[in-house]
């Protein structure tokens, strides 16, 4: 096998020097057009491929950020409800039909995670890192975190994904960005959302324009930013002279997938609020198929609303009121964070807040446009 060309070989070739040539593919807004057309006209016909590793041998680093997530399927595959049973369906002789399978349900992507991570990979992108994705699954958490963290120069977590003592740990030899509301002796960086005005704002809404007065929490609340969202829904509540909950109907630990069965109990015993905000959008789907199958209608019975903005909300039935948050912008800004500290290390814990818009749609109450 022939030997790879180097950035040496290119820049003999194209007579320039080796920086321009690292600049006209890491940071090509600083090379003349007409050089860096030339420059990679040159690379193309040599079959030069940029080494990372040299880079990273050069500069110390791996110019590679990771990402740790979790896969929302695997994580409730034990809560999920049985599966029909096989050859319960139509027989197909020619083997090209396929029974549907109930539990795979298309709005479940992209979900929350996903369209961070979009955001995260475009703004690698932009600024010339890689990516590298991992996720808990069923393996052990420790050994697949000290992986990734083997391979990059910092790292992102969604919450709940990794213990915080590793984070800590981890912490210590490299920047780590946490997605939520920060613990009360967290000292990590943290990029989330304003998740009780959001929450407030939307419960509102529902005070204000529909004059409803018996609501429910539905979600899990275990997490801090959905502890925050409860928050709000019950400042809500209190500020308008209403009833307050003091928990959610989601008992900790609930899954979407219990969201049905919650439901489910809530219709039988005949103690369905008039409202029900739910933790997520997922859980406000979830809801609203349940309540269809008991012959509850939403919003003519039951007003729902969620908090996150995935794209299932826009075509459901009824579309779904919700509070939005500007799922892509939060992953950009991890990578803006990471790279700061990177570039000046030694800065005290970065913490971002954006903000959230309700978005109303026909779930509350409110008439189609």
């Amino acid at each position: 096998m022939a030997k790879a060309p180097t950035v040496y070989d290119v820049a003999e070739r194209a007579g320039v020097s080796i920086a321009t040539v690292s600049f006209a593919f890491r940071r090509p807004e600083k090379v003349k057009a007409s050089t860096r057309d030339m420059v990679l006209a040159v690379a193309r016909e040599m079959g030069y491929v940029p080494s990372a590793s040299a880079r990273g041998l050069a500069h110390g680093r791996t110019r590679a950020i990771g990402l740790f997530a979790f896969d929302y399927l695997l994580d409730s595959l034990d809560r999920q409800p049985p599966t029909a049973a096989a050859g319960s369906g139509p027989a197909d002789p020619a083997g090209v039909v396929e029974v549907a399978d109930p539990n795979e349900d298309f709005r479940l992507f992209p979900l929350y995670v996903d369209e961070i991570q979009r955001g995260v990979g475009l703004e690698c992108w932009r600024r010339g890192y890689a990516l590298l994705i991992g996720g808990r699954g069923h393996a052990d958490t420790d050994a697949v975190i000290a992986d990734i963290a083997g391979r990059v120069d910092a790292l992102a977590v969604f919450p709940r994904t990794v213990p915080a003592d590793t984070l800590q740990r981890i912490s210590r030899r490299m920047p780590v960005v946490e997605l939520s509301e920060p613990g009360q002796l967290d000292e990590l960086n943290h990029v989330t959302v304003d998740n009780v005005r959001g929450t407030r704002a939307v419960t509102d809404h529902l005070i204000t324009a529909h004059r409803l007065t018996d609501f429910g929490f539905l979600g899990d609340t275990t997490g801090s930013d959905q502890q925050a969202r409860f928050t709000g829904f019950r400042a809500a509540l209190r500020a308008a002279g209403l009833r307050v909950p003091r928990k959610s109907l989601s008992p900790n630990g609930t899954t979407t997938f219990d969201t049905g069965a919650i439901v489910d109990r809530l219709v039988a015993s005949g103690h369905l609020p008039k409202a029900l905000v739910c933790a997520t959008d997922q859980d406000a789907l979830a809801a609203i198929d349940a309540l269809r199958r008991a012959g509850v209608t939403v919003p003519g019975d039951v007003a729902v609303v969620g908090f996150d903005g995935i794209v299932a909300g826009r075509i459901g039935h009824p579309t779904l009121t919700t509070v939005r948050q500007p799922m892509e912008q939060m992953g950009r800004e991890v990578v803006d964070i990471l790279v700061s500290q990177l570039d000046q290390p030694g800065q005290p814990p970065i913490r971002r807040e954006l903000p959230t818009r309700v978005v109303i749609r026909e779930s509350c109450g409110c008439p189609t446009s």
